[in-house]
């Protein structure tokens, strides 16, 4: 597994908008991979790799689109005061409860300052015990990066923050920010480098769209998706693993280290089940470990392909990811690998 990329995949910065970074690298890592590369309007990167083998008669090749989300969550500068404290916008869900106390990297056209995040208020020696229960709303957040009435000179409102913190294995597992979705960028890199190395001859063509904008509203995937035109449309991304103490066996939506997920059912899109059971056909004869899930909110890019032009055939694959939308989201390396050998099998059957 190349987890020196997904590192740096992770580590990168990028919110909804600001994707200029993450996608300089993945267009560094995807040269000669793909046949035709390009920046739509919207931000995403667009990569076309054409058929490797002949259609059958009279069949047009079949175009496979993967979407594949580049932005991750976090904020934008939206006031900084006189005395040096920058309030934040989030792009993206987050929850309040995980925000206490963070270290944080707001970047800026000049540089990359590090901070720290805390909400504003009575610290905890000088408040009640009511006012300590009191759960701020996001935006009651502050940044501080020790600058004071300088911070003015470096700051300005619309630059962007991200969390800061390393990316690192523990066991089984990998741990950052990021990794929803940045490991569908990477699986979106990994899966077509492995056709190339396998010399696997596919007579569809592969598209894959890292997309703008994902957490805001799948905004990069609806434009790309509808210029693509697809016949087949899968969502690549993350989704829930709440298999940790305190949640009931049937809210778990999936489980670490049994396979990677396909959605049937989420809050934006209903899977095409035939699309579903022809991958869970290729996983079964590749002995690729799989596990279907129902996510009741939240949604991914698979739906905006769906709903494209007069529509799409369109699944999507999850890794299930403990602490979604925190710093120490965890993924399990073997549903990763599942992922990747997954997409790579499925494609290669086309």
């Amino acid at each position: 597994m190349n987890i020196d990329l997904l590192r740096r995949l992770c580590e990168t910065p990028g919110v909804p908008g600001r994707e200029h970074r993450i996608r300089e690298l993945i267009e560094t890592e995807v040269e000669g991979l793909f046949d035709d590369v390009y920046t739509d309007p919207m931000g995403s990167l667009i990569c076309t790799r054409y058929p490797t083998a002949e259609a059958g008669e009279d069949e047009d090749a079949e175009r496979i689109l993967l979407l594949c989300h580049m932005d991750e969550i976090g904020f934008l500068v939206s006031h900084v005061s006189d005395k040096g404290f920058i309030s934040i916008d989030p792009v993206g869900g987050f929850d309040a409860r995980t925000l206490f106390a963070r270290r944080v990297l707001v970047c800026t056209e000049d540089g990359d300052y590090k901070g720290v995040m805390n909400p504003g208020g009575k610290g905890l020696h000088i408040s009640t015990p009511e006012e300590r229960k009191k759960l701020p709303e996001v935006t009651d957040f502050i940044v501080d990066l020790g600058f004071g009435e300088k911070t003015k000179d470096k700051v300005k409102v619309g630059d962007y923050i991200v969390m800061d913190e390393p990316f690192m294995e523990i066991g089984d597992k990998v741990v950052s920010k990021a990794l929803d979705n940045r490991i569908a960028c990477w699986l979106g890199i990994e899966v077509i480098k492995q056709l190339v190395e396998d010399k696997s001859k596919h007579a569809c063509e592969i598209v894959v769209a890292f997309t703008a904008q994902e957490e805001v509203g799948l905004r990069g995937a609806r434009t790309a998706s509808f210029g693509i035109d697809a016949d087949i449309a899968i969502g690549v991304d993350t989704t829930l693993s709440c298999d940790t103490p305190g949640t009931p066996e049937k809210d778990t939506i999936t489980t670490q280290g049994k396979g990677v997920g396909l959605d049937i059912k989420d809050g934006s899109f209903i899977a095409d089940i035939d699309l579903v059971e022809e991958l869970e056909a290729v996983a079964s004869e590749k002995n690729v470990p799989t596990q279907r899930f129902i996510l009741a909110r939240g949604g991914q890019d698979g739906a905006a392909g769906q709903q494209a032009g007069s529509g799409t055939r369109a699944a999507a694959i999850g890794v299930g990811t403990r602490y979604i939308h925190t710093v120490c989201e965890m993924i399990d390396k073997t549903d990763l690998t599942a992922g990747k050998d997954l997409l790579v099998a499925y494609l290669a059957k086309h």
